[in-house]
């Protein structure tokens, strides 16, 4: 039976913000955390924390506009302006920071065995990404790391060379928010890394969320999130 709560996490700066957690029956298990789109930590967002945690994992998703807004939340397509207007005024560096302070409470918590992925979706794809790249707690970065159509990522490549651990990306070819040759861009960028993986699907932006009825792709969904899972298990299983 999974549960779920919120967790306080102290950022670097000496704020605290919040970030839903959802927990599996037993452990200590592998810890993922999620990073949110722009519509914050919502019902989707909680959904697919309690959906890792049925599969296994200690899911996190840390609330990445507490400087902003703290629990702003939106369901929809309705709610994509007021996303957009919180985008434009995120720190990337301190969210940066903040994601490395998540890593570190989650690495912290008992049920936590220690290793620890990533996924996000949308801005959060880009986050992911960024963790990947950046994220270091005592010199150890994340376990593994999953982007969903990081639309950010194209202005980000020149950092792919720090990232240590696996990646996998997942972007749809039908994308109005990301123009192919930038999938193209980032598939080039991937192409000589061992660990890294691209896979592109029949169709648009945010594909993977139930709670935007337009944006769903109940199949390319269903895919992707079972490359997830079992990307995972390969990566913080053994």
């Amino acid at each position: 039976m999974v549960s779920s709560h919120y967790e306080k996490i102290t950022a670097a700066d000496g704020g605290v913000f919040d970030a839903f957690c959802a927990v599996p029956e037993t452990g200590p298990a592998p810890g993922v955390l999620i990073f949110q789109e722009i519509f914050g930590v919502n019902d989707n967002i909680r959904g697919l924390a309690e959906r890792l945690a049925a599969a296994g994992y200690v899911a996190l998703a840390s609330d990445m506009f507490w400087r902003i807004e703290p629990r702003f939340e939106r369901k929809d397509e309705s709610g994509m302006a007021d996303g957009f207007e919180r985008v434009h005024q995120l720190d990337f560096q301190l969210a940066g920071s903040d994601i490395t302070a998540t890593l570190a409470h989650m690495r912290a918590m008992p049920a936590c065995d220690g290793k620890v992925g990533g996924v996000g979706f949308c801005l959060g794809g880009t986050l992911a990404y960024l963790f990947a790249a950046t994220s270091r707690v005592d010199g150890e970065g994340p376990n593994a790391a999953v982007s969903y159509y990081g639309s950010g990522i194209t202005g980000m490549l020149g950092l792919a060379e720090q990232i240590e651990c696996p990646i996998l990306l997942h972007y749809g070819d039908r994308d109005p928010y990301i123009p192919a040759q930038d999938i193209d861009a980032v598939e080039q960028a991937m192409a000589g890394r061992p660990n890294a993986t691209v896979h592109r699907y029949d169709a648009g932006h945010a594909f993977s969320n139930w709670d935007a009825p337009s944006m769903y792709d109940e199949t390319s969904a269903r895919v992707a999130w079972d490359r997830t899972i079992e990307f995972f298990d390969e990566h913080l299983r053994h």
